[in-house]
């Protein structure tokens, strides 16, 4: 086994926020953090930091950026006649098949994301 985790959140995702000051707000995954396990949401937990002038002459200013909140509190959304509905995330394995090099063909499994609620192929 190694340490590495993994999330069933993805950069690239559309989650809702199910917890905190920003609850009910949908937005894009646009960075996923592992290790802490937390992700960045798109126009979610907006902080201020202030930005000092590195260059002499230049002006110093205020960011407002995302900061990253955990990932139990966000679902992912997916689309259920038309609307967009959280939902958990499981896994199946699929039976594919591969080539070689040199052309022989060989099945194998590969490992594919599913929404619990709907039961398809994120």
């Amino acid at each position: 086994m190694s340490d590495r985790k993994s999330l069933t959140i993805k950069k690239g995702d559309h989650v809702r926020v199910l917890a905190g000051k920003d609850r009910g707000v949908e937005g894009k995954v646009i960075g996923v953090f592992p290790e802490s396990e937390r992700v960045i949401v798109e126009g979610v937990n907006r902080i201020k930091r202030h930005q000092r002038a590195i260059q002499p002459g230049a002006t110093s200013s205020i960011v407002t950026k995302e900061a990253p909140i955990h990932v139990s509190n966000v679902a992912l959304l997916v689309e259920v006649d038309g609307e967009k509905v959280p939902t958990r995330i499981g896994f199946r394995r699929d039976e594919v098949t591969k080539k070689r090099p040199d052309g022989s063909t060989y099945t194998a499994q590969r490992s594919v994301r599913i929404a619990k609620r709907t039961g398809e192929e994120i």
